[in-house]
């Protein structure tokens, strides 16, 4: 990718497991633009209930930043490393920040799944629902139709639960 000095980009901080929440804090304390997916589930004890909140994707933190600043990051207290293709710290596209975003809009329909069980699907767009805008990939798992959406950098992708009439192909939104 060619990237003119200055312009910013999303890259992924690679954190200490469970330190996602502080390495946000402090960078946005310093002043970066980020960004930190968190979902929300209630957790049982015998003695009590409380809803805890957790990062859709565990030891990353998204920042928006110059290239040739991008190890600013590090100075955040728990971050370990920038996620890296080829020797360079890996830019992560704007739409994949933007389906993340459109993601969290409701996160209940949303689970992380595993990527070794996909055939090649077909390219989507959601156009009904809260995830209106969601650009994803159909795909066919089991003998069932569902709908995925990828992060190719981090090599995560995520599933969301919604009726196939709420999806057209990315060429023919209806």
């Amino acid at each position: 990718m060619n990237t003119q000095k200055g312009d910013t980009h999303w890259y992924a901080v690679y954190t200490r497991p469970n330190a996602e929440k502080k390495v946000y804090e402090q960078l946005e304390t310093m002043g970066h633009n980020v960004y930190l997916p968190l979902v929300t589930s209630i957790r049982k004890w015998s003695d009590r209930t409380k809803k805890i909140s957790s990062p859709l994707i565990s030891t990353f933190v998204f920042i928006r930043i110059p290239e040739d600043r991008v190890y600013d990051a590090l100075k955040a207290k728990g971050a370990l490393g920038i996620l890296k293709y080829l020797s360079r710290p890996a830019v992560i596209k704007d739409h994949e920040i933007e389906n993340l975003r459109i993601l969290m809009n409701d996160a209940s329909e949303v689970s992380q799944i595993n990527d070794e069980i996909f055939e090649n699907g077909e390219d989507v767009v959601v156009v009904k629902g809260p995830f209106t805008g969601l650009m994803a990939q159909s795909v066919l798992i089991k003998g069932k139709r569902r709908i995925i959406v990828k992060i190719d950098a981090l090599g995560t992708i995520m599933e969301v639960n919604l009726p196939l009439s709420f999806v057209a192909r990315k060429g023919k939104m209806k």
